[in-house]
């Protein structure tokens, strides 16, 4: 056989490709695809039907169904399958035929699929007819000689299967994937998966050596990503079948077993490693249609791997234990294999094998969806109880317990329910369809119960394929499911069709109460049970089950705790351990310095000052922070230890003190944050309102940088912060992700396009009545030829837009005859029938209760497509479901026209009643199951002869064929679509992970927090806050923190609500309803109780002190509450003995007297808990209705019932007082009580005469007693006209002026006839007609006719703009001068090299940018970074100044110099003492003698005389104070110095010589000394107080002051500055007359204000630029027409808009823009002087192109770039070649000349008044008149005067006056020259 050629030689360039033909050496490139296809063992479909190979020898399938011959054509395209199958893939010939190979291609083609028939692989075949040497490229052997390629040496060099490179021009060349291989492995897997040019790679058979590695490399980097499952699957599909695992990566590896060249060698463990990371991923992905294409490469690797140890190449263990482990995985596989049970690809299987009991137990073993064994059996699963009174022993056994818990609370009840449905189905087995009806009728205690559910059509949606399902609504007619809870989306339901042997899960994912009326609803299958739907029959019945649970919520956090690891789990010394020591969060270790200023009280706010938050006596005092006592200790615990508890009973103010902490973190997020300003803050709630709540709060004073994540928020102002509102606003992939996006999205709305056609069609035949025309594939040829022999009666169903009636409902008898006939007959039966529904509860509904439950389920993480336009989308496909139906149904049960027309006024009408049961019966018809049988079907030979019932059944049987054959073309696109949807899904990930990384605090319900936990784990918040966090499951906690959290605090009370479990006995048991936050609290770890209450009066707040708690203060301002009126007391509990009814749908109970309670039980209100929520919500007054005798019997209930007694607020009424009648008192005990106080007073009239004259008909109010907010309801009884109309007003509304009752009159304009008010003439009303004429645009007017159609059209249409771009707008905009601003982004890079945020609009075209609001960050003088946006040079620092000393600190901006502080130094010791200033440099050395003080805890200070004492201690603190960092720290005699900035403890040794280390390097002369404040070695935290380093801080502050004062400036300085402008703005005050005045006063204003340099700088910039546009304004007034003024007016002051605007701050971009602005108009202005010139001269059109040329380039949108300039010069001296600027049509030599020649003295030259020029000798002066040789004006004048209009030609030599008089004449010349 032959084999791929292996060519020799150093063949590494990436450009050429195989070489193939016959004996021409042509590029070719294989062009074949992979067939995508159900995959069984032995690689076919059929097993052991294929050819002879295998890798393994034994028999292959044949990879598509039938023989080789017979699929030739179709396997040539699949991957690694030849026309004979499997075999193939094994390089061996199978039997196929060959005879279609080169079919479709010719005979040259090159591929897998053309010239190989059925060769297979390796392109050799038995029996194969395929054109070998002509069709494939470079295959056969070179061994001296050549097939169509050129010849290679053998040799040392290296080796290469064939010298196919990636195809070019595809984008996947060799030196794309070279740098994709450096790339995070997401970013490789997701790119590489979505590249269209992958599969046509891979799917080659011959390769070079080096890209067959750098494939290799790539491939086994993108399995290296953890995030991206879906992606991964994708990638392993097209691998495992590709010519490259199956063909080219044998030979690779066979030539490793014989290669010799060592250097190479050397690098062949490295691609090893690469392939085994390829082979595992592909066989633990696809283990059926892998294992045997795996076995053999593993087999080649063992032997490559003894050939190179031979050679004494090292082989890490790590590639031998990967070895051991596929080869243990690869014999189960094969075992599995022989005994039949190795099913499909979609088995999956551990890459670790293991027998071992244990292990099997683990947790993470254990599927979270139910299995069938669970179902049968009747035992219950190992289980162990939340430890609530001891530690964990290990991080292990706390996570396995709390997994199984939480897996056991959802699926007990649906276990147990299943097994009660099961057991009551084996009853009803054998039982008549009364049985049935029995079981319909039969409520199950866990779950709910669907019959004959069937699957009717798929739908494409943004999560991948759901399914709309149908179920029998008859059973359910009762239910209210606009309110009902069942169906909500993320309710699991379970479908089975067996007795549940085997069941599919699936959950809601839509909900629409209208299609659940009629039995419709949305569901998405998981995965596993997707791939098991294509087994079962189109139209299979299920049984479905609704289990009560949110499955959802319940799957992330499973999910969450298996991919859980021990070792990534925060916080484990508390949670775990139970360790009480809690410990300051890490980051304070290194800082601890807090601002608490922001947070200060309104009248402390400048008090508060930065402190040491570890230092407890530094804190601000609670009065100054606006805390009561136990709310400042819960603020200072949460600051200060890194898990902190806060409980908050009720009204205590838990949330008010929350947001304290978080606005108190948030405003010191340096501390906290890392060096790149991410880890952001996370803050988690149970409930979407609490999230709201508390992220409305934060928004306070965080106004940006919020990203919530959870359920629809009711929250306006937190709209803009939802993840899918910024992942449309901001575009965050990168540039690889971005293209892999849209290829991957491109391919899904392919697949979704064929879904969807067909899918539409099965929608529209549940809907209604189909035409014939669409049946007629699914009718046989005799019953087609039957249905159209009985021409229909005349009275069937009219098509719209046709007039042809229907056969299909003549035939089934909806004509109209038949109808009300058989509607005559059955209207009795129908009646009978009706009453047999089940009424509605006569209950007060809460609508939106199942809204409200739904809402917070869903979570809107912007997952949905990115193609933009849902809404727009949505209605497009509406728009198309209706015009297909209109094709395709006779008749639409959801249209109001279901009956026929048979003419206009015809005979027939169909009563809306009867139109109701039509549809009815229609619907029931259509929603039965029973159809007709083939057999049945083949003994009707006339259709019109059957029964009615049968017609029906028929009728079914052919709707049922046609929709099988919709599905089938359906099923084909399916996974494809779900694939490319979990691809997207992948990026996504990416994106949301962008975008979170960026934010400050990200806000995310429980459930939000664990459906993102690998978005979190990858975002690393390093501080988590958990509001409601006792009413959270523990594994919900869990879940929600990731490995890098440094920082938790948990707030709730857990004495209010707790978590809920589903399952009563595992809260109770197994203590699950415990939250982390209880269980902490009860293993006694430090948390602080809030005791302040500030909501309810006293009287309410006894009732929880001290039943409930044992301390709960009462706030002053729950002091003064008003009682409640109407009622003689402010706390009562009525007494009753009224049970409870149960109500028809769930577990739900209804009390006609209040609320709560059935058969003696206290429920719910037997926990202390619910007891506290429901005594706690009011706050000034509260009542309860309750059985007290069954409540009594609680020991908590009782123990409130006494004192409620001994206050006499308990009893069997309660006691209504009328406060206008106090005598008259109302006991109700009942609800018919309070009619005897209908208006809150008593029965008595109230009889107050309104000033109307009317009587108050309202019975005794207590409210508006002067009767001031009454409304008179009685009739106006006022004549407005005298036409006798009244008012139609009620009494208290105003009568109108003029009569307003509308009466007929005509129109006199257009003759319509309106109803027009009674007082008004038709000549002034405007006729409301709708106006019938189109606008000029074509545009028909919107306006009513009476309007005139003036208004402009605001139709939407696409505008081109002037500056290129196209956008939608009005369609007045085509003929308006003004257009729209163009919203195009502009996005060009600016000088700091940032790209532009603005628009088009927005920055006029590119002329002038928007300014760049890119961070600074810079690092400034003062150890501060720069808070300006982008900026060359940072401004002086704004913040507070930190310069301080024992004395006083600095009160001004840091970026101001500082005033030195003159007071005198304190540093002395009883050695020594400094003589100094404070500010000055110490005259004293430091002491290092030791300090002789003793320590609070009885040892000796480790610091130094003189020095403030450590507060650490050598014996205590040891570890801490002996921890090496320069060395010397554990030293017997060592002694520490105290950083005051940070508190760190530093040796003195080493801290001198690092302090000294800059004066030495000075010293040395060896470098330059970046000036700046000395930092602390560990933290780098500035150090600005210590006694010890004074001297040292006092030069390095006085050198900052220098460089202070340098930025800044000398104040005398820049007083000279300003007075320099402002002499300038003086002297140029006549030529500044020429600018606006306000413009002039503005600058004249801020001259007089300005103190800072940089104010000066931006004003001098100011003044220079408007200066050069007052000497274009004068040049324009002088030289310029009115006309040329007006049109170069606009650009000017466009200009000075620009240079006012508030934004501008001269940076180098506005610098530029304005300067390029100022030369175009500079330009133009140039140009229009010409131009009026020219005119004068009469010459305008000689220069009209040049001037046309000019103006085009100047008025071009955009920024008037330096070529264009350029260009504009050279067209201007062109221009002064034609029109010299002298007038004369001279250019200036040949003036010169002139001048010259005739030895004139300047002041003789003028001209007249079109320009032309003329001398006049003598003298100069004008005396006698002539007429211009040119012009014919007059020219010269007389007595020494010219005449009108001439004047001196200055530009002839340059005189300004003429040389008639001496004085003129010496004016003319320079007198220094002479």
């Amino acid at each position: 056989m032959e084999r791929p050629t292996l060519i020799t030689g150093a063949d590494t360039g990436q450009n050429e490709s195989a070489s193939g033909g016959k004996g021409e050496d042509k590029p070719q490139s294989s062009r074949s695809t992979s067939a995508n296809r159900q995959e069984t063992d032995g690689g076919g479909a059929d097993p052991g039907k294929g050819g002879e190979g295998g890798w393994d020898g034994g028999r292959g399938g044949e990879g598509l169904r039938g023989t080789g011959a017979e699929r030739a054509e179709a396997a040539a395209a699949a991957a690694g399958r030849g026309g004979g199958g499997g075999a193939a893939a094994a390089g061996w010939g199978g039997k196929g035929g060959g005879r279609v190979a080169n079919r479709g291609r010719g005979e040259g083609a090159a591929g897998r699929g053309a010239g190989r028939g059925g060769e297979g692989a390796a392109g050799c075949g038995r029996r194969g007819a395929g054109r070998r040497g002509e069709g494939a490229a470079g295959r056969g052997r070179v061994r001296g000689g050549r097939r169509g390629g050129s010849r290679r040496e053998t040799g040392d060099e290296g080796w290469n299967i064939g010298i196919v490179r990636a195809p070019q021009g595809c984008g996947l060349s060799y030196n794309t994937l070279r740098e994709l291989s450096g790339k995070d492995p997401s970013v490789v897997a997701i790119t590489l998966s979505a590249h269209p040019a992958l599969k046509e790679v891979l799917h080659q058979t011959e390769m070079r050596q080096d890209l067959i590695e750098l494939l290799c490399l790539v491939l086994s980097q993108a399995f290296k990503s953890e995030a991206d499952r879906c992606t991964i699957q994708h990638l392993a599909g097209i691998i495992k079948d590709s010519g490259f695992f199956r063909t080219i990566l044998p030979y690779y590896l066979g030539g490793m077993g014989s290669e010799s060249n060592t250097l190479r060698m050397a690098d062949y463990p490295r691609h090893l490693k690469n392939i085994l990371t390829i082979l595992s991923e592909v066989l633990s992905i696809f283990p059926a249609s892998s294992a045997q294409a795996a076995s053999l490469l593993l087999t080649l690797v063992k032997a490559s791997i003894d050939h190179l140890r031979a050679f004494g190449v090292d082989i890490q263990p790590q590639t031998e234990e990967s070895v051991e482990t596929l080869e243990g995985l690869i014999k189960h596989l094969q075992e599995r294999s022989r005994e039949g049970t190795l099913r499909s690809d979609k088995d999956t299987y551990a890459l670790l094998p293991t027998t071992d009991e244990e292990m099997q137990q683990d947790f993470r073993t254990i599927p979270i969806y139910p299995t069938p064994e669970e179902f049968q059996q009747e035992q219950r699963p190992f289980l162990r109880p939340n430890l609530t009174s001891q530690r964990y022993t290990n991080t292990h056994l706390y996570l396995d317990t709390h997994f199984r818990l939480l897996r056991e609370d959802f699926v007990r009840p649906l276990r147990e329910g299943i097994q009660q449905l099961v057991r009551q189905m084996d009853k009803a087995g054998g039982s008549d369809e009364g049985g049935d009806n029995a079981l319909k009728r039969k409520k199950f205690d866990d779950i709910r119960v669907y019959f004959d559910t069937k699957l009717v059509v798929p739908k494409c949606t943004s999560a991948g394929i759901a399914y709309i399902v149908q179920f029998d609504i008859q059973p359910l007619k009762f239910v209210h499911w606009q309110s009902s809870k069942r169906l909500i989306y993320g309710s699991l339901v379970c479908l089975s069709c067996d007795h549940f042997e085997t069941f599919l899960f699936a959950t809601v994912s839509d909900r629409d109460p209208k299609t659940l009326e009629q039995g419709l609803v949305q569901i998405a299958f998981t995965e596993e049970s997707r791939s098991k739907l294509a087994t079962f029959e189109n139209d299979q019945l299920f049984l479905m089950i609704e289990t009560t649970a949110y499955f959802e919520a319940y799957r992330y956090v499973l999910e969450g705790l298996k991919e859980q690891k021990e070792d990534n789990l925060p916080f484990q010394r508390y949670i775990v351990e139970c360790n009480p020591d809690v410990q300051p969060p890490a980051y304070l270790q290194i800082m601890d310095d807090y601002d608490l200023s922001s947070v200060a009280h309104p009248d402390h706010e400048y008090n508060v000052q930065p402190f040491h938050c570890l230092d407890a006596h530094a804190w601000p005092r609670k009065e100054e922070l606006g805390l009561d006592e136990s709310q400042m200790k819960a603020f200072q615990l949460a600051l200060t230890k890194e898990l902190t508890i806060i409980q908050g009973p009720p009204g205590t103010g838990k949330t008010y003190v929350g947001l304290k902490i978080a606005q108190a973190l948030l405003a010191n997020q340096e501390l906290w944050r890392d060096g790149h300003g991410q880890a952001p803050m996370l803050v988690v709630c149970y409930t979407n309102h609490a999230l709201d709540q508390f992220l409305e709060g934060i928004h306070k004073f965080l106004p940006d940088g919020i990203v919530r994540v959870g359920g629809r928020s009711n929250s306006e102002i937190l709209k803009r912060f939802n993840l899918k509102e910024l992942t449309r606003s901001h575009k965050l992939l990168p540039a690889d992700l971005h293209r892999a996006y849209g290829q991957v999205y491109r391919q899904l709305c392919e697949e979704e396009r064929g879904i969807q056609t067909q899918s539409v069609k099965l929608e529209c035949s549940l809907k209604g009545i189909l035409r014939e025309t669409f049946l007629q594939a699914a009718i046989s040829d005799r019953h087609w030829e039957s249905l159209n022999q009985q021409p229909p009666t005349g009275d069937g169903f009219q098509i719209w837009g046709e007039k042809k009636p229907s056969l299909i409902v003549e035939w089934l008898g909806l004509s109209s005859t038949v109808l009300l006939q058989r509607e005559t007959e059955n209207a009795d039966r129908d009646d009978a029938a009706g009453e047999s529904l089940e009424p509605e509860d006569g209950l007060i509904v809460i609508a939106e209760e199942a809204d409200l439950i739904q809402k917070e389920r869903l979570i809107e993480d912007g997952s949905g497509h990115r193609g933009g336009g849902d809404g727009k989308r949505n209605g497009n496909m509406e728009e198309a479901v209706k015009a297909v139906e209109e094709r395709m149904l006779a008749l639409n049960l959801n249209t109001d026209k279901v009956q026929p027309e048979q003419s206009e006024g015809g005979p027939w009408e169909i009563q809306r009643s009867q139109k109701k049961k039509l549809k009815n019966r229609i619907r029931k018809e259509l929603g039965k199951s029973s159809a007709m049988t083939e057999t049945e079907e083949d003994a009707v030979l006339d259709i019109w002869t059957l029964s009615q019932p049968d017609r029906w059944r028929l009728y079914r049987l052919w709707v049922e064929r046609y929709r099988v054959t919709l599905r089938t073309i359906i099923h084909e696109s399916e996974e494809a679509y779900q694939n490319a949807v979990d691809r997207l899904a992948d990026i996504k990930r990416h994106e949301n992970t962008y975008l979170l990384t960026k934010a400050t605090v990200i806000g995310m319900t429980t459930t939000g927090a664990a459906k993102f936990r690998s978005v979190l784990q990858r975002v690393r918040p390093c501080l988590v806050i958990v509001e409601e966090a006792a009413e959270v499951l523990e594994a919900h906690t869990i879940t929600t923190l990731s490995k890098a959290c440094q920082h938790l605090i948990l707030i709730g009370d857990h004495q209010q609500l707790r978590p809920s479990a589903t399952v009563y006995e595992l809260a109770k048991n197994f203590n699950l309803e415990m939250s982390m936050f209880e269980r902490l609290v009860r293993m006694e770890l430090p948390y602080v109780r809030l005791d302040y209450q500030h909501r309810m009066r006293p009287e309410i707040a006894c009732l929880l002190t001290p039943h409930i708690y044992a301390k709960l203060e009462n706030h002053p301002s729950v002091l003064d509450y008003d009682s409640i009126k109407g009622l003689d007391t402010n706390l009562f509990f009525v007494e009753h003995t009224n049970l409870e009814e149960e109500i028809n749908d769930g577990k739900s109970h209804q009390n006609r007297h209040e609320a709560i309670n059935l058969q003696g039980k206290v429920g719910f209100l037997n926990i202390p808990n619910r007891v506290c929520v429901a005594l706690s919500r009011a706050k000034k007054g509260l009542y309860c209705i309750g059985n007290g005798a069954m409540l009594g019997q609680v020991k908590l209930w009782s123990n409130i019932f006494r004192t409620l007694r001994e206050k006499d607020q308990i009893g069997n009424a309660l006691t209504l007082c009328c406060q206008n009648h106090p005598e008259r008192k109302v006991k109700v005990a009942h609800a018919d009580d309070f009619k005897q106080a209908p208006q809150g007073g008593c029965t008595k009239p109230c009889e107050f005469r309104l000033d109307c004259g009317h009587v108050c008909v309202l019975a005794c109010h207590p409210y508006d007693p002067q009767h001031k907010a009454y409304q008179c309801l009685k009739k106006c009884q006022q004549v407005l006209c005298d036409l006798g109309h009244k008012c139609k007003l009620l009494c208290h509304e105003k009568c109108p002026v003029k009569c307003p009752v509308r009466i007929e009159k005509i129109m006199p304009r257009c003759q319509h006839t309106q109803m027009v008010p009674c007082h008004q003439e038709p000549e002034t009303f405007t006729c409301q007609e709708p106006c019938t004429e189109r606008r000029h645009c074509g545009h028909p007017c919107e306006l009513v006719c009476g309007e005139p159609c003036t208004s402009p059209c605001n139709v939407e249409v696409t505008l081109t703009l002037k500056c290129g771009h196209s956008q939608q707008d009005a369609c007045f905009f085509k003929t308006h001068t003004q257009q729209p601003e163009c919203r195009t982004a502009c996005e060009e890079q600016l000088k700091c090299g940032h790209a532009c945020r603005g628009s088009c609009g927005q920055c006029f075209q590119g002329r002038f940018h928007s300014p760049c609001l890119h961070n600074c960050d810079r690092l400034l003088i003062c150890s501060h970074t720069c808070r300006e946006p982008c900026t060359r040079n940072c401004p002086p620092c704004e913040r507070p100044c930190e310069n301080c000393c024992v004395h006083s600190r600095c009160m001004k901006p840091c970026g101001q110099p500082c005033a030195p502080c003159i007071e005198p130094c304190t540093w002395q010791c009883p050695h020594q003492s400094c003589s100094k200033l404070c500010h000055e440099p110490c005259d004293r050395l430091p002491c290092n003698q030791p300090c002789a003080k003793t320590l609070t805890c009885g040892h000796r200070c480790i610091g130094l005389c003189g020095d403030k004492c450590p507060n650490k201690c050598r014996i205590c603190d040891h570890d801490e104070v002996t921890k090496i960092f320069f060395g010397t720290e554990d030293e017997p005699e060592a002694f520490f110095i105290q950083l005051e900035d940070c508190g760190h403890i530093i040796e003195y040794t080493a801290m001198d010589y690092y302090i000294g280390m800059d004066a030495n390097q000075q010293a040395s002369g060896e470098e330059d000394v970046v000036i700046k404040l000395k930092e602390c070695p560990k933290c780098k935290t500035p150090i600005r107080k210590n006694l010890r380093y004074g001297s040292h801080i006092n030069r390095c502050l006085a050198e900052i002051e220098m460089v202070k004062l340098k930025i800044n400036g000398c104040q005398a300085n820049l007083e000279k500055h300003r007075k320099t402008l402002r002499k300038q703005w003086a002297d140029n005050h006549p030529l500044l007359k020429m600018l606006c005045q306000k413009d002039h006063m503005q600058i004249s204003d801020r001259l007089k204000k300005c103190v800072l340099a940089k104010d000066l700088l931006i004003l001098e910039n100011q003044m220079d630029f408007l200066i050069k546009v007052a000497k274009l304004k004068k040049i324009q007034r002088e030289k310029l027409s009115a006309t040329q003024r007006s049109t170069l007016g606009e650009h000017f002051e466009e200009f000075v808009r620009w240079l006012n605007n508030p934004g501008q701050r001269f940076t180098e971009q506005q610098v530029f823009d304005l300067q390029r602005e100022l030369q175009r108009i500079t330009l133009l202005t140039e140009l229009h002087a010409r131009c009026h010139m020219a005119g004068t001269r009469g010459q305008s059109d000689k220069i009209q192109s040049e001037v046309q040329t000019i103006t085009e380039v100047l008025e071009k949108h955009g920024q008037f770039t330096e070529q264009a300039q350029h260009l504009v010069r050279e067209a201007m001296k062109e221009l002064d070649q034609k029109l010299p600027a002298t007038g004369l049509g001279i250019n200036e030599e040949e003036k010169k000349m002139i001048v010259s020649a005739l030895h004139m003295q300047p002041g003789h030259w003028f001209k007249c008044p079109n320009g032309h020029v003329y001398i006049i000798t003598e003298c100069g002066g004008a005396t006698v008149s002539r007429l211009c040789t040119d012009c014919e004006a007059t020219i010269g004048g007389a007595n020494h005067t010219l005449a009108g209009g001439n004047q001196v030609a200055s530009e002839m030599d340059g005189a300004q006056h003429p040389a008639w008089s001496e004085t003129n004449n010496l004016q003319n010349f320079n007198l220094p020259d002479f």
